[in-house]
Order: structure tokens, then sequence, then C-alpha cells
């Protein structure tokens, strides 16, 4: 865990990744802030490890436009991370389901900050950690786990399921959820991702930048993490019942998917919607169980220091990381 300086003026202080304008990784850098203090139903953390989400890189870059909500020109959040897991510090008032000490992990995307030493979150984001998990595969579960989950609760056996995406934490983590449920699973990613993805359980997989899987035989459910294709392919995509979830893109591609998507799916028969995820532990806590039974498994590309966030996010940002990257502050 951290230890965190003592400066004059009694100012306790923490290393943290901060960054005051949107841009590539190069606009990250290492400073010594305050550490946070928690108010009302809110819980101070010592980071022990915070995995990276696509959330965060277009938290860095303010795109696509819908990542600059609450700062427009500058971002809202200094700080980025919020899959964290780690032991809590302190607790503010009104705080009952932890205790200093307890090991913890959760989703803080409202709060951010995971990429420092410590984070105040809300205590209701938060669930005790498995003991059978170590701090950095419980990080990479929140998001991931509950986008997963939620996006394949329709498979079913027999059903074909389209993946675009399917190399990542979420996507990986659909494969095997999918693949569980009976269905024939086909992953969708890059040249890179392919073996991966095989290995993670998908019964096909596509290279994207040679294959269109919008021209393939269609498919009962497609659960996209990074749409940009037309509203008109992802029709194609589909049979007749079948259901499109997004989760990810252009704001151009959500939009066409809210409006024409639905308008096509009166006509045709076929569902074209966004998967707006719910939060919380009631939907990543019952993907730990699984990973936790060996059911599921998490996988890890590598760990990154604090000093090297701006790799860490770069890796992701690219499409480069095979399941999931996580930050930990202190590697000791």
């Amino acid at each position: 865990m951290s230890t965190p300086a003592l400066l004059v003026g009694q100012t306790i202080v923490m290393k943290a990744v901060v960054h005051d304008r949107y841009g590539p990784p190069d606009v990250l850098r290492v400073e010594e802030v305050p550490v946070p203090t928690p108010g009302p139903k809110q819980v101070l953390v010592d980071i022990a490890a915070t995995s990276v989400n696509l959330s965060d890189w277009e938290g860095l870059t303010g795109s696509p436009a819908y990542a600059r909500i609450g700062g427009l020109r500058t971002p809202s959040r200094r700080v980025l991370g919020s899959d964290i897991a780690g032991v809590v510090a302190s607790v503010g008032p009104g705080v009952t389901r932890f205790r200093v000490g307890d090991d913890v992990y959760g989703d803080n995307l409202s709060l951010m900050g995971g990429f420092a030493e410590f984070a105040v979150a809300s205590e209701s984001g938060l669930a005790q950690k498995p003991p059978e998990l170590t701090f950095v595969d419980a990080s990479t579960l929140p998001q991931s786990g509950a986008i997963a989950l939620q996006g394949t609760a329709r498979a079913r056996p027999g059903q074909r399921v389209l993946i675009n995406g399917a190399g990542g934490g979420a996507g990986s983590l659909a494969i095997q959820l999918a693949s569980r449920a009976g269905a024939h699973v086909t992953g969708v990613d890059n040249a890179s991702k392919l073996a991966f993805m095989r290995n993670v359980g998908a019964d096909e997989v596509i290279d994207y930048r040679k294959e269109d899987f919008t021209r393939l035989e269609p498919f009962d459910l497609v659960l996209d993490l990074v749409a940009h294709r037309s509203v008109f392919a992802y029709r194609r995509a589909l049979a007749r019942g079948g259901r499109y979830l997004c989760v990810g893109g252009t704001v151009r591609a959500l939009l066409r998917v809210v409006t024409v998507g639905a308008a096509l799916g009166v006509v045709t028969g076929r569902h074209l919607g966004i998967l707006v995820a719910r939060e919380g532990p009631a939907w990543f806590e019952p993907v730990a169980a699984q990973c936790v039974a060996g059911e599921l498994r998490i996988h890890v590309d590598r760990t990154f220091t604090l000093e090297e966030v701006p790799q860490a996010l770069a890796t992701v940002g690219e499409g480069r990381a095979l399941g999931k990257v996580v930050v930990v502050p202190s590697p000791s």
C-alpha cells in the first residue's frame, strides 16, 4: 500500500497522474497533490490497483464528444481511473458497510481518481474484495464485468453471437459468458488478437480489417463495443428477431442506432439499441463469483506503474491490449 508524504503545514500529499487539458498521453504528468477527504457516504481507498478502460482513453482525449460532458473545454476530472481495488484508509460520515482495513473493489466512474495512491469512492459503488482474487484481478471486473454480463444476458444455447471488439477486457469476458450460455461465439478484433480470442473461447475469429462481419451469415445477438459502422450494416448482420447492442462508439453511430435503428427494428423485426450498462456491485459481483469458482478466466495483459500511465492508456486506446491493462501505484 501507499505511504503519503507529510509536507509543511501538515498537508498530507500523494502521487497522482493529472491532466489539465484534453489531448494525447503526453499531456499527463505525475504530481504531488493533497490526499482527498471522504465526504458523507464516501470511502478513502488506499489504491492497490486500477484497471484501464476505454472510458479513460476517451476522458483523456475528449473524444467522442460525450466524453466532454461536464467539462467542454477542460477536463472535469484531473485524475482518471475508475475501476479500483485497494484497502479502506478512512470512511466519511454515514458509512456503514465498510471499516478501515477492509479490502474493497468497485466502479468509481462518477468520481474517478484511480490513477493515484489514494482515491475517494462512493460507498455504494464498492464491494468487499473476494480473498481468492488479487487486487490486480479484482480491479479488472467492475466495468468490464458489468458490461459483459448485461451484454450477453440474452445469449441462449444454439444461438449465433458476435462480439465486436472482443479482444479487450469486456470482450474477453463476454466471449466466455456467451460460450457458457451455449452460444456459438464469433469474436471480431484486429489481427494481433485472433489467437487470444480463440484461447479465451471464441468458436470463430475475424480480423475486421480483412473481413466484414455484417456480410456473413446473420447473427442472433451482436454486442458491439466499438460501434462506428452504418446502422443499415448492423441491421444486415442480424437474423430476424435478432438483437444488436452497442456500448461505445462514435456519437454519429450511436445517434443513428437510437433513431434510424429503432425505426428499422420496428419494420424488420430486428432490435437495434444502445446497452446502457447499469453500474454497481449487483452487476460485477456475479462475474467475480464466477471467476472465483473457476468458471471464468481473468486476462491481464500487463501492469504499469503510475509513471507509466501514459503508456498504459495508449495500449488500450490504440487497441493493443489483450484483455485488461492494470496500473499498480506501488509495485512492491
